[in-house]
């Protein structure tokens, strides 16, 4: 159908136009006609025409490698779509890069994409060179802050990880210092029992006793400080009756492998009088020779536990899509916290044992995590509960909930705060990004929705990932 100048100049985006440039674009365009669900424009296909709505009503959709994302639909006349950056000429993407939808019968406007390119060049050439150079600059703006919100990311978990690997890293070299000393001492001090001339057997008996109270450190009962205190003055006060010298000195080891003045006798029987002094002294000093050791084994167990959480955090050594199991992600991420969360925020976390494992790209969840849980921090500024929550939905669904009890998000700004470069934050204090990549990654490339509920006190992120793997997710590239 041959368009009309009269039906162009109503809409918004050729009612500027003169006369004479109108009657060109109908000469140029057409009308054409959509019934209520026709596909009008089809993604991938050659983009040769660019399209305006006339009247009706359109619904553009992209497909992502985790299916197809739908925008709001629009009866707004002058809406485009199709061919929108013919301009760009040999620089313009050669097919569609959406789909577009007639939800109800519709009138679109049809130009030659070829035709729009040439008439904003001449129409409009100042216009061209903004709008190229305000894609351009932001693509490489979103890029850019793309990546540094990436880096700030990292560097918040880079900071606590540090500290919780300072921790066991200076309880280990402090135990291995000390162990030195005492390893020196406990030579001298079997140096001096043999020349004491203490028999084989004897010894053998001391060593074997040492033996039994080191392996049973572990299942010494537990005793409040003070009944700790009792216990080493009475074995201090026995050790003196017995001519131990500095007795209180070696209760103090003594006690905590559970050794108590009821067991001095046994030692005395089994070394004599004349060795009692010197066994005390190498006894006490081998037991803390023993717990010392177990505080390195600690150490490095606890070095490599937060090692692993980082591995699994960072996702190394895995292929980027595959199943996953949510839990393991978060605690990995809230290991990386741990150094992060103040003294006044209290940790909970509220596992659904029933929820199976699911498909994603592990490392990007992560990320999302890491998002929602800096953001839950920030709000409560150092004082509330965080809470991370999971649950299994009607059984296709997994929600994971990441729950603070800051002062909340005004309602006026709750349908804003998923949009690019939005931030409540002070300026300089934040990007507005975080959100808006926490849902590209849930609803772009895991098919899954991202929402907020919020009432001051008890503000939850909440995000619902589907059990099922999505068309051809498995071989999409890295998100960027």
């Amino acid at each position: 159908m041959i368009a009309d100048k009269d039906v162009l100049r109503g809409l918004f985006l050729f009612e500027a136009l003169e006369d004479d440039k109108l009657d060109h674009l109908a000469a140029l365009g057409e009308i054409r006609e959509a019934e209520a669900g026709e596909l009008v424009v089809r993604q991938g296909d050659p983009a040769d025409c660019f399209m305006v709505l006339v009247e009706g009503e359109v619904v553009m959709s992209t497909l992502t490698p985790a299916g197809a994302v739908s925008m709001t639909p629009t009866s707004q006349p002058g809406v485009y779509a199709g061919a929108v950056a013919a301009y760009l000429g040999d620089r313009a993407p050669e097919t569609y890069l959406h789909s577009l939808h007639a939800t109800k019968p519709s009138r679109l406007f049809a130009l030659p994409a070829a035709e729009f390119g040439r008439i904003m060049n001449e129409w409009f050439p100042m216009a061209v060179h903004l709008l190229d150079g305000v894609r351009l600059g932001g693509l490489a703006q979103r890029d850019l802050i793309d990546r540094r919100q990436r880096l700030t990311a990292l560097g918040t978990i880079t900071a606590g990880l540090t500290h919780e690997l300072n921790n066991p890293a200076a309880a280990a070299a402090r135990a291995v210092g000390e162990l030195r000393e005492k390893v020196r001492s406990s030579r001298r001090r079997l140096a001096e029992l043999a020349e004491a001339g203490i028999s084989p057997e004897r010894l053998r008996a001391l060593v074997d006793l040492e033996e039994k109270c080191a392996s049973g450190m572990a299942n010494v009962p537990a005793r409040s400080p003070l009944e700790i205190s009792d216990a080493e003055d009475a074995l201090g006060d026995a050790l003196e009756e017995a001519g131990v010298a500095d007795g209180w000195e070696v209760a103090a080891p003594l006690v905590a492998a559970g050794f108590g003045a009821e067991k001095l006798e046994k030692v005395r029987g089994e070394v004599g009088d004349g060795h009692l002094p010197g066994a005390m002294h190498w006894l006490a000093e081998a037991i803390e020779i023993s717990q010392m050791l177990d505080e390195v084994v600690d150490a490095t167990e606890r070095i490599s536990s937060l090692l692993a959480s980082a591995k699994q955090y960072s996702q190394m050594d895995r292929a980027p899509y595959r199943t996953v199991d949510v839990r393991e992600l978060l605690d990995s991420t809230l290991t990386m916290f741990r150094g992060k969360i103040p003294p006044g925020v209290t940790l909970a976390t509220d596992y659904d044992p029933a929820l199976p494992p699911l498909p994603g790209y592990a490392g990007e969840l992560n990320q999302v995590w890491t998002n929602l849980i800096h953001n839950a921090l920030d709000a409560m500024d150092g004082t509330g509960t965080l809470t991370v929550r999971t649950r299994l939905e009607h059984d296709t669904t997994a929600l994971i909930e990441v729950c603070d009890t800051g002062p909340g998000v005004p309602d006026h700004l709750r349908e804003r705060i998923f949009e690019p470069f939005f931030t409540t934050k002070a300026v300089g204090e934040g990007t507005g990004l975080g959100l808006d990549i926490s849902f590209r990654i849930v609803a772009g490339r895991h098919g899954g929705d991202l929402r907020v509920e919020s009432v001051p006190g008890d503000t939850r992120f909440q995000v619902r990932l589907p059990l099922t793997e999505p068309p051809g997710a498995q071989h999409a590239g890295h998100a960027g």
